[in-house]
């Protein structure tokens, strides 16, 4: 029974990982490698979804308790102007740790990462998910954002994270974004890209990485 009990154990923590790409996604890889060749500054953002069976917490998933079944990884999202308005000015002192606000810092008592089932392609003039009313925007898990400050490659990245339990967001996911509030604020970018249909069955963990390259 103890040998049976441990195969499936191992059976259990087997995880599929699924790449996203489209023809887009292959010539943005070509123009990343030049722009760093020539020193230029990109912009890049990717979502990551790893998937659950069952209602899931950050604290088992930290705890090494639970594995996902499938993790999808998305292609580079769109920075919107008003996202790239709110960090030059949080930048020269005109934010604020108020909440609900144009310019409210994208801190852990205010940013929310958005899913929606809208199909509409993503626009830098846009300021909300697409979707009529399947869309919803969670908290951070305990201790995100994440950044490390310092001078090396690895300070010009930061990570968002929510954890979508069994009750949330039970829909088509095909667009995601980041936020300041839990409604109106300001978003900081969106990607329309199809990350999968989530069920009451399952918890989804949604985590996006910005980074500077």
């Amino acid at each position: 029974m103890a040998i049976e009990a441990a195969s499936i154990a191992e059976t259990a923590r087997i995880t599929r990982v699924v790449e996203l790409t489209n023809p887009k996604w292959e010539e943005q890889r070509r123009v990343l490698d030049d722009a760093k060749r020539l020193d230029v500054a990109v912009w890049v953002g990717r979502a990551t979804v790893d998937k659950y069976e069952g209602d899931i917490t950050p604290e088992q998933i930290a705890q090494g308790l639970a594995v996902p079944y499938e993790t999808v990884i998305g292609t580079p999202q769109l920075l919107t102007y008003g996202g790239a308005s709110n960090l030059w000015e949080c930048l020269i002192g005109n934010g604020t740790a108020t909440g609900s606000q144009a310019l409210t810092y994208f801190n852990n008592s205010n940013a929310y990462l958005g899913v929606g089932d809208s199909t509409t392609g993503a626009l830098n003039t846009q300021t909300d998910l697409q979707a009529a009313s399947n869309k919803l925007r969670k908290a951070m898990d305990a201790t995100y954002p994440s950044h490390t400050d310092g001078t090396t490659s690895g300070a010009a990245s930061i990570v968002f994270k929510s954890t979508f339990g069994t009750s949330d967001a039970n829909y088509a996911w095909n667009e995601w974004a980041v936020f300041n509030a839990s409604s109106g604020g300001r978003m900081l970018n969106r990607k329309q890209e199809a990350l999968g249909t989530k069920s009451s069955a399952a918890s989804w963990v949604l985590t996006v990485t910005l980074s500077l390259s």
